[in-house]
């Protein structure tokens, strides 16, 4: 008698992994790196809203903290075992995350890297992403317009993520300085720039409080800074609060990058003059997307034309419109931002 009940909880396992129950509802993971960040939150919500949509099954899973990839690795090969067809995957630790991600691919499973390229990008079957470079590159055109005439000898302030000059770090900070028309040394490489209008780089963590303290040290190198570079709104609302406390919130140039609801209002409050929001609703939404479409045809994403990865998308939000750059307005900011 039990030798049959274990005979048929085997065969119910086996048909419930068969490709045949898995055409019928395909499977797709979604691994972000943190539950509680308000964009990986958005995400999530896109994701879910997609497979409603399109009538899959979507299994949500997050690192306990950000930086957690040994549940990264638990998740993706829980997916693996559950015969998912795709996986969508924010790392937490692009290198570390790899072999994991191999495994998978092996095993048939379309990896899609969401945000965060993997390190190679190669690793993963394609990358859905803002183009970081682009969002930089566009406050950067923002504060030299701005500035006029007086471009020519701004004080900048670069208030940067960590030491680790992780991709998106790098390729915002450097596009905002192309963007201002500053000469880039190494384009993969924060600080070896030479332009003598660049007071210094600091790094914020990403935080408000990171941002504060960031921007303190840099004053105190130069109190005259007129420009202000931050990686994300957090670490520009630091800034702004550092910049207040010395009576200079009036006087300075503030520019950032993410598009969440509070850093929207903060463009509306005059805190933060422009920032280039991206859209994580939308990554994992055309995410979704690409894996039903790999589960019905077999076939795999392709990058935007001139990229190395599927550009999703970045608008300029100010409301201080400059001729020649496309824009909108905060008000319209906030209806499409996040968090």
């Amino acid at each position: 008698m039990n030798n049959n009940k274990t005979l048929l909880a085997l065969t119910l396992s086996a048909c419930l992994a068969s490709p045949l129950a898995l055409a019928e509802t395909p499977l797709i993971g979604l691994i972000t790196k943190t539950n509680t960040n308000p964009f990986f939150v958005k995400m999530r919500e896109g994701a879910e809203q997609k497979a409603k949509e399109m009538g899959v099954e979507l299994r949500s899973f997050a690192g306990r903290y950000d930086g957690d990839n040994e549940s990264q690795v638990q998740a993706i090969e829980n997916l693996v075992a559950a015969g998912a067809k795709g996986i969508l995957l924010t790392p937490s630790d692009t290198q570390a995350i790899v072999p994991a991600v191999e495994k998978a691919r092996q095993a048939g499973v379309l990896v899609i890297a969401l945000d965060t390229p993997l390190s190679p990008a190669s690793a993963a079957d394609a990358t859905f992403a803002t183009d970081n470079f682009a969002a930089g590159y566009y406050i950067g055109q923002w504060a030299k317009a701005s500035l006029g005439d007086k471009a020519a000898e701004a004080k900048i302030a670069m208030l940067d993520l960590n030491a680790s000059q992780v991709t998106v770090d790098v390729a915002r900070d450097q596009g905002f300085l192309e963007g201002f028309g500053i000469d880039l040394g190494n384009p993969g490489l924060i600080g070896d720039e030479n332009d003598p209008r660049i007071v210094g780089h600091e790094v914020t963590q990403g935080a408000e409080e990171g941002g504060r303290t960031a921007m303190e040290k840099l004053l105190q190198k130069d109190p005259a800074v007129n420009v202000v570079y931050t990686i994300n709104e957090p670490a520009a609302a630091g800034a702004y609060e550092a910049l207040k406390a010395v009576g200079r919130d009036k006087e300075v140039l503030i520019v950032s990058v993410d598009g969440g609801c509070p850093g929207v209002k903060n463009v509306a409050e005059g805190v933060i003059g422009a920032t280039s929001m991206q859209f994580p609703l939308r990554m994992a939404s055309l995410g979704v997307e690409a894996i039903v479409e790999y589960a019905n045809s077999g076939k795999k994403p392709e990058p935007s034309p001139g990229l190395d990865f599927f550009d999703t998308g970045v608008e300029l939000i100010t409301d201080q419109a400059v001729e020649g750059l496309p824009s909108k307005t905060a008000s319209e900011g906030l209806q499409q931002c996040w968090g």
